[in-house]
């Protein structure tokens, strides 16, 4: 990489890291607000900061506390098999595998208490009935021209081959 390689991704570090500290989320929301203002740094932080967050952190946290495993501070099988029971969705329908992808999952259907409660305030969810409610949007995804999820979904399958 030449100088001036090395010069661009240090920018993209640095705007990701800002990015990040700026809108206290995800990078997929900020750059979602920034699309909704045509890239304005700060009309997008104006824009984001002044939007009333519609979910109640207490609800998400009980909500955490009802699917974490007993032993280990993490959403496990036993978690995701009562999340989708709740939910009322297959544990193999591909609407996890989106789930999944929109708490940031590190590990498929594997949830830390950060991925999970982040992942839930993203989606302005704080009740089984919300999340419940929001399953029609999140499998809409599915129908997109080109969908984000279905790189995710390779990738893990080649990480996962690679490494048998």
């Amino acid at each position: 990489m030449g100088a001036d390689g090395h010069f661009f991704y240090c920018f993209l570090q640095e705007f990701h890291l800002l990015l990040l500290l700026l809108f206290n989320s995800s990078e997929k929301v900020a750059i979602e607000y920034l699309n909704l203002c045509d890239w304005d740094v700060e009309a997008s932080i104006d824009y984001f900061y002044d939007t009333p967050v519609l979910v109640d952190d207490a609800l998400l946290e009980e909500l955490y506390n009802r699917y974490k495993d007993p032993d280990i501070d993490m959403i496990l099988v036993d978690g995701i098999t009562l999340l989708c029971n709740d939910l009322e969705v297959d544990p193999q329908d591909i609407i996890m595998l989106v789930i999944s992808w929109h708490i940031n999952a590190s590990t498929m259907c594997e949830y830390s208490k950060m991925e999970f409660l982040r992942g839930l305030q993203e989606l302005s969810v704080d009740t089984v009935e919300k999340f419940r409610d929001k399953i029609s949007y999140i499998r809409s995804e599915l129908n997109d021209e080109r969908p984000k999820i279905y790189g995710i979904g390779y990738c893990n399958w080649y990480v996962a081959f690679v490494n048998c």
